[in-house]
């Protein structure tokens, strides 16, 4: 069979060095394998994806005039397609595209469309997109640290495929909503627009169901799949790093559904720029269309997602609860979420109206630094010294920016280290009230994201005082 299938292929290529020039004919004809012949059906082997689709875009009517010649007017090609060159113990990984435009005619004898794999159609009303629907619009509390993520997102649920944000790459710390944000999208064109198939995963498992493709052959089948998408979410892929193999078939899903006017939407824990362990020509298409990025809530945000959870539930919190979570949980929000499940857990067992004092012994037994035994007198006392400041100056009402800033600072700490409400806070620095406090608090936040000197010093202070709590 191999020579039959090598004496056919010879014959289709005197056939093409008719109609191409030796540059073009060395270049995309010389390095294609033939495998085999079966029936009216020749398998090329191509080195690569690319390389098939440019022979399908440039090349379609010469290789269809050489295929029936060879073959007859029912001749049809078949390629299989190096999607990874393996190496010295892993031999490579093919897809075959069988069906290919060469040949394929449609009901009436005349020749289709080209569409080079045999489908097993997805419904869109019965396909498991895998999205959480509690996750929506409406329940994600906007503010200035996702505003650009937030209307991203809602500009691509309005018009998926079709706006410059394809692919939309979304990136973020751990519990800064991108999960809630991706899925928002996905409900709202599931919602809107029902035609649609969307599918959300994560890259654990389009890793395992590509490895168990791979390991059972069914890699054309794995493709086939992903390609019937119209909007792919791939949270996390980030952890596709330094896995070649997976990387190549997800480069080529991601073409071919761009190439198609689908959407892809990605989640990571840092920019493209960043990622480490990802081919260059990877990395390239992700910066393809929008990278915003989800930042760590700002005290604002923070009141306002704890409000919204506990009115979701049914509950009233008190501002000053709320006041005191929003500072005291400075981890992420699904630290926030799992400290107000608890409150409203321990508030529902005792029976008990959630209050200050709730929220205190709750809150000893999730977050350590607020068991500190750390006093205001020392964190007054060290933050005086470190910046050179007269004590019993910082404690009181001078209001000179070398006064201010050091006391700024210390109200910092002693609502990160110790229990105090900002109403105490505040006595303890020559009695002003607890708004003066929280602008003391966002004013501290601000400095350290623009002025990286004064960030460096506050944590140094920082490990100062966690020697005394250790």
């Amino acid at each position: 069979m191999v020579a039959d299938c090598t004496t056919i292929w010879n014959d289709c290529l005197e056939i093409v060095k008719e109609s191409v020039g030796e540059e073009n004919y060395n270049t995309w004809f010389k390095p294609i394998v033939p495998l085999r012949v079966e029936g009216d059906v020749l398998t090329i082997q191509v080195p690569s994806q690319f390389f098939y689709e440019w022979l399908e875009d440039n090349y379609v009517n010469i290789l269809k005039k050489a295929i029936h010649k060879a073959l007859g007017d029912d001749g049809r090609l078949e390629y299989s397609v190096i999607v990874d060159s393996g190496n010295t113990k892993v031999p490579p990984v093919t897809v075959n595209y069988p069906n290919g435009v060469i040949g394929k005619r449609n009901g009436n004898g005349h020749d289709g469309d080209y569409s080079p794999f045999t489908l097993r159609a997805l419904n869109p009303q019965t396909v498991n997109s895998r999205l959480n629907p509690s996750y929506s619009f409406d329940n994600f509390v906007e503010g200035d640290c996702n505003r650009l993520a937030r209307s991203a997102g809602v500009a691509v649920a309005k018009k998926p495929g079709v706006t410059s944000f394809n692919p939309l790459m979304l990136y973020g710390g751990v519990g800064v909503g991108k999960t809630h944000l991706v899925q928002a999208i996905g409900n709202e064109i599931k919602s809107n627009m029902p035609e649609k198939i969307v599918l959300y995963v994560d890259q654990n498992d389009f890793t395992t169901q590509f490895l168990n493709a791979l390991q059972n052959h069914k890699l054309q089948e794995f493709q086939n799949f992903y390609l019937q998408v119209d909007l792919l979410i791939l949270d996390d892929v980030q952890f596709l790093a330094g896995r070649e193999k997976t990387q190549e078939m997800f480069f080529h899903i991601f073409n071919q559904l761009h190439q198609s006017g689908k959407q892809v939407i990605m989640t990571s824990d840092c920019p493209p720029r960043d990622m480490k362990g990802f081919q260059e020509r990877l990395l390239s298409r992700f910066k393809w269309g929008l990278t915003a990025d989800l930042q760590e809530p700002d005290f604002e945000t923070k009141l306002a997602i704890i409000h919204r959870k506990m009115q979701a539930d049914g509950i009233d919190i008190p501002t000053e609860v709320a006041e005191y979570l929003a500072y005291s949980v400075d981890t992420n929000l699904r630290d926030m979420e799992g400290v107000l499940n608890s409150l409203i857990f321990h508030a529902t067992l005792l029976k008990k109206e959630i209050d200050l004092d709730l929220a205190k012994e709750v809150l000893k037994n999730i977050i350590k630094e607020i068991q500190s035994d750390v006093s205001v007198d020392f964190i007054q006392k060290t933050v005086s010294e470190y910046f050179k400041v007269d004590l019993e100056a910082m404690k009181g009402k001078g209001k000179k920016r070398e006064i201010v800033i050091p006391r700024q600072v210390a109200m910092y700490f002693c609502k990160r280290y110790t229990q105090l409400t900002l109403a105490l806070i505040g006595e303890n620095f020559g009695g002003r009230d607890h708004s003066t406090v929280i602008h003391a608090l966002e004013s501290v936040e601000d400095m350290m994201k623009t002025d990286s000197n004064f960030k460096s010093s506050v944590e140094e202070l920082g490990k100062k005082l966690k020697m005394r709590m250790n």
